[in-house]
């Protein structure tokens, strides 16, 4: 019996590509690149898991200099789509995307076994409610310490359940259950995310966000602490930017615009960023050797593998 949702930490958030403490954490972009802000001054790490995959950039870590670099050798011949001998920056993003989608279905296909009891390749409600809570349920949480948190998370799972569900069968297909798993990759979940939101950050229930409401999510202070400088920025992008009609509050509109705002296409980036920082001839490609000479950039980020990159000629791109 799996005793806590794993849904509490599912949504996938992105580091943003500048430095920025804590208070980005709910901004959602689809298919994070790394849990780390990027931030080349102190370090390539979310470069490393850009490009290599959070899993693969670990197993890197553990890789004498010789063995990294005839993995990522074999992961750069891949990438190679025309077999040129170089990395253009459509390959390059082609690939970083193809590890995003890849993570995605290896998180959903993980779940998938723990979930499909039955084994009928679908995934009902009592089914994910009973794996998730079990016991529990026919006590009503009467032995959990806090109880109203796994109401209200039981509560949570059956309204995310219940929208993914497009049928209303009851049950999930793979895809519904992967709307479940990660909302932020579908449009019609798009107003779950924002509920689940206001949900966690409106605790006066009054169905907007106030300041100290927004700055609460983010940041508690020690008894007689100052206020670090991005929580007065933060401060400033409530008043200037989040609250667009300017009513001291953040409405659910708002909130959406916030924490779902206009796709930005970070693999693009990050395959702009990778290029840039490691062609030396400036020919607008990357050759093997260019990419072998800035081996530390590239085993710290998404390229070897989105979430557990193995190099098997069986994976098609």
């Amino acid at each position: 019996m799996m005793l806590l949702s794993p849904l509490s930490a599912l949504c996938v958030l992105a580091a943003v590509a500048f430095a920025v403490p804590a208070q980005e954490k709910r901004v959602h972009h689809h298919a994070d690149l790394s849990d780390h802000v990027h931030d080349d001054a102190h370090g390539f790490q979310y470069d490393h898991e850009a490009f290599l995959g959070k899993e693969e950039a670990k197993t890197f870590d553990q890789l004498t200099p010789e063995e990294s670099k005839d993995r990522l050798s074999k992961i750069v011949e891949r990438i190679d789509i025309d077999k040129d001998g170089y990395i253009t920056h459509s390959e390059l993003h082609y690939w970083i995307k193809h590890r995003q989608r890849r993570y995605i279905e290896e998180n959903v296909n993980k779940h998938w076994r723990d979930y499909d009891k039955n084994q009928d390749d679908k995934i009902s409600w009592e089914e994910y409610k009973n794996t998730t809570y079990g016991y529990y349920l026919g006590e009503e949480f009467d032995d959990v310490d806090d109880k109203d948190t796994y109401k209200s998370m039981l509560t949570r799972d059956e309204r995310r359940f219940k929208n993914a569900d497009r049928d209303s069968d009851g049950i999930a297909t793979r895809e519904e259950f992967t709307a479940f798993l990660h909302p932020e990759e579908f449009d019609y979940m798009r107003d779950v995310v924002v509920q689940e939101t206001m949900d966690d950050i409106d605790k006066n229930g009054d169905g907007k966000v106030n300041i100290e409401e927004y700055i609460g999510d983010m940041y508690t202070p020690e008894p007689g602490e100052s206020e670090p400088d991005w929580v007065q920025t933060e401060r400033k992008q409530f008043s200037e930017y989040r609250d667009t009609n300017k009513d001291g509050y953040l409405d659910a509109a708002e909130v959406a615009q916030w924490v779902l705002p206009g796709e930005v296409d970070h693999a693009d980036n990050e395959a702009k960023h990778l290029i840039h920082e490691t062609d030396t001839d400036k020919d607008g490609k990357l050759s093997l050797s260019e990419v072998l000479d800035q081996m530390d950039l590239f085993k710290i980020s998404t390229i070897t593998d989105y979430g557990g990159m193995s190099v098997d000629e069986h994976d098609e791109l």
